[in-house]
C-alpha cells in the first residue's frame, strides 16, 4: 500500500516517525509524497501545547476534507493519546488512533485497515516497546536523532507530558548503542540525544548516573570526528560525572540544553521545577570551568499563574547574568489536568504578549553579544545545505532546527566536517568563509 506520512512536534516525535516508517517498508508498504496518491494518511501528532493540538487538528482535517473512499486517515502520537474521543469527535473521518507507546504497531493496524476493518481502531496505552525490530536508517543528511528515554517523572507544575506518556521509561544500553553503529555505517555524524530528561537517563534500569556511561560507550563507536550532543537537561541532575565526560571525549559536543523555565525561586516553586539558584549558578560555573567554549541554551516561560512584575523582571535579570548563548522564550500555556491550570492569577494574554516580547529582545541583545565573540575562531562545521550563491551550515555551538546557522558565501556542498573561519555576527546567526584548508575531514 502507499503511506503518506505528516509529523508534527518535536525530535521525539520524528524519531517515532522514522521507525514507524521503516517497520511499514520492511513490511512491503511503499511512502509517497503527495497525499492524493497514497492509500494510508497518517499524522502523527503533538498534543503538548495549545498551539500544536490546533496545528494536528489542522493537518488532519486537511486530510480528512480531501480523503479519498479508498483511502485510511490514521492519528497518531501525543493527541490521539492524550484526546483520543475528542479527536474521533472532532475529526470523524479518522480510522485508526495510535498512542504514543503503540507506534511499534503501526503495520498491524494498516494492514487491518487494509481489510477494510468496521469502525475506529484505537490503540492507546500508557505502555509500550521502545525499541523496534527494524534497521534503523539516517532520513535527515548528516544529523539523526536517538530518543534514549520517553515519558517523565518530574510532574512540573504547567507540563502535559506525564498525563501524556507516563512515568520515564529508558531505552536499554545496548539497543542505543545499536542504533547508533547502523546510523554512523551510514554516515551520521552527529547523534543528538533526546528524552524528556536526557540526564534521568538509565535511572528506572538500576543505572544512578546513566547518561556519562551512556555517553562513553557512545565515544567507544564513534569515530573521530564525530557530534554527540545532549538536549534536554536537568540542572539538579548535572553531575560531577556528568561534566567530566563531556570535558573529556572529544566526540561529545561542548553544548547542553539546560531548560531552567524562571529565574525566581518563588515561580519556580510554584512550577515544580529545581528552584535553588545557587545550585544552579554552581552548576553552570563548573561547566564553563571544565569547558570554557561551552553553549549553553535554555528556555524560559512567561506568564506562569501570579507572575509578578518584580519576578519577571528577575527572570530578566537571570538571563543577563548567565547570558546563554541561546535562548527560546514560550508563553504560559494553560494545559487541562495540570495543576497550574488550577492556579489563582492566570495573568492576562495581553501582559503575557508583552513579557514575551521583552525577554526576546533582551536575549537578542545577549545572543549578540555572544555570537561577537565567535568572530576571528575557525570552528568545524557541517553543511546544511547549498542554493542561490550561499552555503548553510552548524557549528557545534547550534543544534539542528532550533539554533542559528553559519552563512558562507558560495556554494560548497560536502560531507564530513569542513573547517570555517568566523568573520562575522549576526544576533542569531554567524558569517563564515571556508578555511584556506578547507578540505572535509
Amino acid at each position: 500500500m502507499n503511506v503518506y506520512l505528516v509529523t508534527l512536534g518535536c525530535p521525539k516525535n520524528e524519531v517515532d516517525s522514522e521507525m514507524m516508517a521503516e517497520l511499514l517498508v520492511e513490511a512491503g508498504h511503499r511512502f509517497v509524497e503527495r497525499p492524493e496518491d497514497a492509500d494510508i494518511l497518517i499524522v502523527n501528532t503533538c498534543g503538548f501545547i495549545r498551539d500544536a493540538r490546533q496545528e494536528s487538528y489542522d493537518a488532519l482535517q486537511e486530510l480528512a476534507r480531501h480523503k479519498a473512499p479508498h483511502q485510511a486517515l490514521v492519528a497518531a502520537g501525543c493527541l490521539a493519546q492524550r484526546d483520543c474521543d475528542t479527536l474521533c469527535q472532532q475529526v470523524p473521518q479518522v480510522d485508526a488512533v495510535i498512542g504514543t507507546r503503540s507506534w511499534s504497531e503501526i503495520v498491524a493496524v494498516v494492514d487491518g485497515l487494509n481489510q477494510r476493518r468496521r469502525g475506529v481502531a484505537r490503540m492507546v496505552s500508557e505502555q509500550g516497546d521502545l525499541v523496534a525490530s527494524a534497521r534503523r536508517r539516517a532520513r535527515s543528511g548528516q544529523t539523526a536523532y536517538i530518543k534514549i528515554a520517553d515519558g517523565c517523572d518530574a510532574g512540573c507544575a504547567f507540563c502535559a507530558i506525564p498525563l501524556i506518556k507516563g512515568p520515564q521509561a529508558s531505552k536499554p544500553l545496548e539497543s542505543i548503542l545499536r542504533e547508533a553503529r547502523e546510523l554512523i555505517e551510514q554516515g551520521v555524524r552527529e547523534l543528538v540525544l533526546i528524552a524528556q530528561d536526557t540526564t534521568a537517563y538509565g535511572r528506572d534500569l538500576g543505572m544512578a548516573d546513566g547518561l556519562p556511561t551512556l555517553l562513553h560507550r557512545l565515544a567507544e563507536i564513534a569515530p573521530e570526528p564525530s557530534w554527540i550532543r545532549i538536549l534536554y537537561a536537568y540542572p539538579q541532575h548535572i553531575s560531577d560525572e556528568l561534566i567530566a565526560a563531556m570535558a573529556a571525549l572529544p566526540q561529545v559536543c561542548h553544548y547542553l540544553d539546560l531548560p531552567l523555565q524562571h529565574g525566581h525561586p518563588d515561580v519556580l516553586r510554584r512550577m515544580r521545577r529545581p528552584h535553588d539558584l545557587a545550585m544552579i549558578h554552581d552548576r553552570i560555573g563548573a561547566l564553563r570551568a571544565a569547558m570554557p567554549d561551552i553553549a549553553l541554551r535554555s528556555t524560559f516561560i512567561v506568564g506562569f499563574p501570579g507572575e509578578t512584575e518584580r519576578e519577571f523582571e528577575a527572570l530578566l535579570a537571570l538571563m543577563d547574568e548567565i547570558a546563554f548563548d541561546h535562548v527560546g522564550v514560550f508563553s504560559y500555556s494553560r494545559e487541562r489536568g495540570t495543576p497550574a491550570a488550577e492556579m489563582p492569577g492566570q495573568v492576562p494574554q495581553r501582559i503575557v504578549a508583552r513579557r514575551h516580547e521583552e525577554a526576546m529582545l533582551a536575549q537578542q541583545e545577549i545572543s549578540l553579544r555572544r555570537n561577537q565573540e565567535q568572530v576571528g575562531r575557525e570552528l568545524p562545521v557541517l553543511i546544511e545545505g547549498v542554493g542561490e550563491g550561499l552555503t548553510v551550515a552548524r557549528c557545534y555551538r547550534d543544534a539542528p532546527e532550533i539554533d542559528g546557522m553559519i552563512l558562507i558565501e558560495g556554494e560548497h556542498a560536502a560531507l564530513g566536517f569542513v573547517p570555517v573561519r568566523i568573520v562575522g555576527a549576526q544576533p542569531y546567526d554567524l558569517i563564515g568563509e571556508i578555511a584556506a584548508d578547507g578540505a572535509p575531514a
